[in-house]
């Protein structure tokens, strides 16, 4: 499964455990306000894992473009170079969007 579906499957939880947490202080319902806030918290515990997981993917994608950058300059290779540049970018845009 990919992270985005991770993630959204995390804000769903999130959003329906809000909602029965709000149910359950409106009813006076301590149980179903305690579940609803767990889901809550479980969530968000998803989201927040599906977004490492995208950080550390887009580290991995920036150290790789460096290197193959690298190596087109040790090849005076100007389209690997590019190549490798743009990765580079790509990993720390796909960082930048997921902190």
């Amino acid at each position: 499964m990919s992270s985005g579906i991770k993630r959204s499957k995390g804000a769903v939880k999130e959003i329906a455990g809000k909602v029965e947490k709000k149910v359950g202080q409106v009813v006076g319902n301590e149980r179903l306000e305690a579940t609803g806030r767990v889901r809550e918290l479980e969530g968000r515990a998803e989201q927040a894992a599906a977004k490492s997981h995208e950080r550390v993917k887009g580290k991995v994608e920036e150290i790789v473009g460096k290197v193959q950058k690298q190596a087109g300059d040790v090849l005076e290779d100007d389209e690997m170079k590019a190549k490798g540049k743009l990765r580079e970018v790509k990993g720390k845009v796909r960082q930048k969007a997921n902190q």
